[in-house]
């Protein structure tokens, strides 16, 4: 089996891929990597450089996991790239960054997360990342 963790060079990305490499170690399953543009575009901050790729490659090389890292560039949406990846390489879940955004911001900008959320026919994992003291474990007084 294979997990799909969806990747864009921002925090919320990265907290999805140490979640994803975690579980692919756990359950001994192949990580497949996903960076895609929306649509056709070429210069997007969601598309990795080719200095990101290899320093994300290395990453995935030293966790010691069977991957593979994909930046398809068929002129497809990010969601449809997404979800054909999960379905051709038949991934037992797919695994995103989220972040917080406002309901206007939904509306007006689209939600990637949602629509994979949405669409998906396995289980979909979405992974805030810890950027405050919102998200720290709670402390245990003795």
């Amino acid at each position: 089996m294979t997990i799909v963790v969806a990747y864009t060079p921002t925090p919320a990305s990265e907290a999805a891929l140490a979640f994803g490499i975690s579980e692919a170690k756990l359950r001994g399953e192949r990580l497949v990597v996903v960076n895609s543009s929306k649509g056709a575009a070429r210069v997007d901050a969601r598309l990795a450089s080719d200095e990101q790729l290899n320093s994300l490659d290395a990453q995935l090389a030293s966790s010691g996991i069977d991957h593979v890292l994909e930046q398809p560039s068929r002129g497809k949406e990010a969601v449809e790239e997404i979800l054909n990846t999960a379905e051709h390489h038949e991934a037992s879940m797919i695994i995103i960054g989220t972040r917080h955004r406002s309901p206007v911001g939904k509306f007006i900008m689209g939600s990637t997360a949602q629509q994979i959320i949405l669409d998906s026919a396995i289980p979909v994992v979405a992974v805030k990342a810890a950027t405050d003291g919102r998200h720290k474990r709670p402390r245990h007084h003795e």
